[in-house]
């Protein structure tokens, strides 16, 4: 039997630990890790719950996603409690600051917010900016004032009044509707403004999409926003608007992806209500995932931080073809290039993530 000095036990002790470091820094070093979270817009749940279960599928490594909001989203993250967060409104520099550290805005998809009702016979509406910013200012509080009647000519709406129905929570698919009011109405901006929450002047709230879409559809002569997706789930009528070139465009896959055809900055922090597209549809948005430039934190391995990456990289590419059949419009290429860029510029210790 060969015996081992002490110096060969110490070497053999000294590859092993090597090739255990360099398999943690390596592609391969992420497959020991089979979960990540993340937090916040309801604006995509339904999306992520299906790219997620798709990403599970393909590589083994399950996301947990917890459906809570935008603004609960970002506080995770801040709090460093999750692996990203999720966000229909982009951070401005001031809540970037406040994060302590450069945060990623990753787009994920364009999404349409619609004016959803409960009208008796689901009549075909049509809305323009200015009547929308009355309604939920609650100047035009019936369903046949003659604004509404103007814009809808052979409908017969009713005597009835209109319940506003808006979020309860801090979201960021109320930043994508104010903001879409504030750019069409100077009523609205003047009295109320725009941000993930604000000081409704007329209506009743409900927690998340899934919460609005629930109350539109118990009450009767209520309105409504919500992506597009809850709408066609729960088979709730929605209003086509008039565009800043004056058509009347019905949300779908089509006028959200031309609503997205802007000029986009590097770091795609971009708003698209009220794109001048002549078949964009003026309620859409980007909606993003959020994560820290630099994933050495918290105690985070770098095998987290690969694990975070991949899981970006297959959203912006394979991932996209989940997109279409949830009623989410495809990232536009120059979109993609760019976000694809966001990830590489991640960082562990200040070196780029293998």
């Amino acid at each position: 039997m060969k015996i081992f000095g002490r110096s060969s036990v110490i070497l053999a002790t000294l590859l092993v630990t090597a090739l255990t470091i360099s398999g943690c820094g390596s592609g391969g070093g992420s497959a020991t890790v089979k979960e990540l979270s993340g937090a916040g817009a309801t604006f995509p749940y339904p999306l992520y719950s299906k790219m997620f279960d798709t990403y599970d599928g393909v590589t083994g490594v399950r996301v947990n996603y917890n459906s809570i909001g935008s603004g609960g989203g970002i506080k995770a993250l801040t709090d460093k409690t999750v692996d990203f967060g999720a966000s229909d409104a982009f951070l401005n520099d001031q809540e970037e600051a406040a994060m302590g550290a450069p945060v990623l805005h990753i787009p994920t998809c364009v999404g349409a917010v619609v004016l959803s009702y409960n009208l008796d016979g689901s009549p075909s509406l049509k809305l323009d900016g200015s009547v929308t910013a009355n309604i939920f200012l609650g100047t035009v509080t019936k369903w046949n004032d003659p604004s509404i009647a103007k814009l809808n000519p052979g409908v017969s709406l009713p005597d009835l009044t209109i319940t506003v129905v808006h979020r309860s929570d801090g979201s960021g698919t109320t930043s994508i509707f104010t903001n879409y009011l504030a750019a069409v109405s100077t009523a609205w901006k003047a009295a109320v403004g725009a941000g993930k929450s604000v000081s409704w002047p007329a209506g009743v709230g409900g927690k998340g999409n899934d919460g609005v879409a629930g109350m539109i559809t118990q009450t009767k002569g209520s309105i409504g926003y919500i992506e597009l997706v809850y709408a066609v789930q729960t088979g709730i009528p929605f209003t086509s608007l008039k565009n800043a070139s004056g058509t009347f465009v019905a949300p779908s896959l089509t006028s959200s992806a031309a609503a997205a055809a802007v000029s986009l900055p590097d770091d795609l922090r971009v708003v698209i209500v009220n794109s001048p597209g002549a078949d964009a549809y003026p309620i859409s948005a980007f909606t993003w995932i959020l994560v820290y430039k630099e994933q050495n934190y918290a105690g985070r391995t770098l095998a987290q931080a690969q694990a975070l990456k991949k899981l970006l990289t297959w959203i912006l590419t394979d991932g996209q073809a989940v997109n279409e059949g949830l009623s989410y419009a495809r990232l536009p290429g120059a979109a993609v290039t760019r976000a694809l860029a966001l990830v590489s510029s991640m960082t562990y210790g200040g070196t780029a993530i293998p």
